[in-house]
């Protein structure tokens, strides 16, 4: 368990995120699923780590066992050998050969230890470099959530900023389209137009009364011809 959890932390922890974010239709939620992936590994590698170490501190507990059972059956092979050698040297020679021979039990058992402890040292070292290999991989995915949840962060904000900009745009073109200046301006032009078409009426009624006048004139000029001509008769 503890193996493969570690192989997906390396997995997860070189794999390129901003290849992912950039490949992604959506990149916020490419992130969102990145996320929840890191916070389900780094559950789990943490429960690997705890099960890890656990087992590490039981075998330095039955190392230390060992290495005191060595310490015990050495100290019981020596006693038994002086306790022979004692024997030799009193009344009861025959006896140092029964304590040579718990003397040589205790070494076998001394030895069986020692084979124990030098087991124990080489899966503790072992259990060791895996389990830091373990913890630095927790502490790498724990950094790139991290990462991750500050590149959504700025995603999210750079996404509301560009939204609002958006909006203020859209409504400055609003705004440009009922620019109230423009329909000024078309009412202005339609005064401008009211008042050359009354300067046009004026023009009109100025040139029918000037003709009006010239007529009246022409009739004026009609009739001294008609006196003059009735004069050159009734003369």
């Amino acid at each position: 368990m503890a193996g493969s959890i570690l192989g997906r932390v390396n997995q997860l922890i070189k794999a390129n995120i901003n290849s992912l974010i950039d490949k992604a239709e959506d990149p916020e939620k490419m992130l969102d699923q990145l996320i929840r992936e890191f916070t389900n590994n780094i559950r789990e590698a943490e429960e690997a780590v705890a099960v890890t170490v656990g087992n590490l501190r039981l075998m330095e507990d039955d190392s230390r066992e060992a290495q005191e059972a060595q310490r015990e059956w050495g100290g019981k092979a020596a006693a038994a050998s002086r306790k022979a050698e004692e024997l030799r040297a009193g009344a009861n020679p025959s006896d140092g050969d029964r304590f040579d021979e718990l003397a040589k039990v205790a070494l076998r058992r001394q030895i069986g230890f020692e084979e124990q402890v030098r087991t124990y040292s080489t899966q503790i070292a072992q259990q060791t470099e895996f389990t830091n290999k373990l913890k630095d991989g927790l502490n790498k995915m724990r950094a790139r959530r991290e990462e991750l949840v500050q590149k959504r962060d700025e995603l999210v904000s750079r996404a509301k900023m560009a939204k609002a900009q958006n909006k203020v745009q859209d409504a400055m073109r609003e705004v440009s389209v009922m620019d109230p200046t423009s329909e000024l301006n078309r009412f202005e032009e339609k005064i401008r137009r009211e008042e050359a078409r009354a300067r046009g009426m004026e023009e009109v009624a100025a040139s029918s009364l000037e003709e009006q006048f010239a007529d009246l004139e022409d009739s004026d000029d009609e009739l001294e011809v008609e006196a003059r001509l009735a004069a050159l008769k009734s003369s």
